[in-house]
């Protein structure tokens, strides 16, 4: 059986990045996902254009599965956003904390997403399959690992069907944290997030932002090709594509990839796995 693939979009800003995704997603639909997923901001912050993207994929014939964090949020507003997306024959829902808006002080009236998925199966019954995010290197404001994995555990309980991760570049970061999740009684699919590597600067911060670690070896691989472009890139696609082959091989029920609206990279590394 072929390994499910999902791939995830965020909402662009202006009319082109609009026009270039489209250009995107044909070519990544060749690849046939189970669904492609979008990003939805801070606070709600691109509400609008998120919905705009789900309508399109939907239209075209795709599963769409639109992002919802619910920090800043109040019931009435995640209410209303879902009785959009049935009215809209959405089915499936990627629900997140996600981040509190610069300048915000207020959480609004959900803490953690285990409350947004309660949220969503009381408004909505079975209508939505909802995902959840796992962080196989713990979430970078968990008080411990510990904290973490229950929290985790609490959004499977509260009624999730599957997860997908925070990228790695550590196979073995996600083997234990699935098997800790195991021993927690946790029985849905983790699905591993995979960010293909076209660039190792913008890479480093971002992933010292979100705790994800770049083990050092591949970092100072990177580092030894100073801004030879085409050397990163043909080694991220070497050390990406045989993490998707390790985790395969060990596993995994599939793969999400974080195809940061660019098609080349993801479609290649699919390629290689075949």
């Amino acid at each position: 059986m072929k390994p499910e693939i999902s791939i995830e979009f965020f909402p662009p800003q202006t009319p082109e990045g609009v026009e270039k995704l489209r250009a995107t997603r044909a070519k990544l639909a060749e690849l046939k996902p189970t669904f492609f997923s979008v990003t939805f901001g801070a606070g709600g912050s691109t509400r609008e254009r998120t919905f705009n993207v789900v309508k399109e994929i939907a239209a075209e014939g795709f599963d769409a599965a639109p992002h919802l964090s619910c920090i800043g949020s109040t019931r009435d507003s995640i209410r209303e956003i879902l009785n959009q997306y049935k009215a809209a024959d959405i089915r499936r829902i990627v629900a997140l904390r996600g981040d509190l808006p610069s300048g915000m002080a207020e959480t609004g009236e959900f803490r953690y997403a285990n409350e947004l998925v309660e949220f969503i199966r009381g408004e909505s019954g079975d209508w939505f399959s909802v995902e959840v995010a796992a962080y196989p290197e713990w979430h970078p404001q968990a008080r411990s690992p510990k904290d973490d994995l229950d929290a985790f555990a609490r959004k499977v309980k509260a009624g999730a069907n599957s997860a997908i991760t925070q990228y790695f570049y550590n196979a073995d970061a996600y083997f234990s944290f699935v098997e800790e999740a195991q021993a927690l009684g946790v029985d849905i699919p983790i699905v591993p997030g995979i960010m293909p590597i076209v660039g190792f600067t913008k890479l480093a911060r971002f992933s010292d932002a979100c705790g994800a670690e770049i083990p050092r070896w591949m970092r100072k691989k990177f580092e030894s090709y100073g801004d030879d472009a085409d050397s990163i890139r043909a080694f991220g696609l070497d050390a990406v594509t045989e993490l998707c082959e390790r985790l395969l091989k060990g596993g995994a029920p599939g793969l999400h990839f974080y195809s940061m609206n660019q098609s080349a990279l993801t479609t290649e590394i699919c390629r290689r796995l075949g």
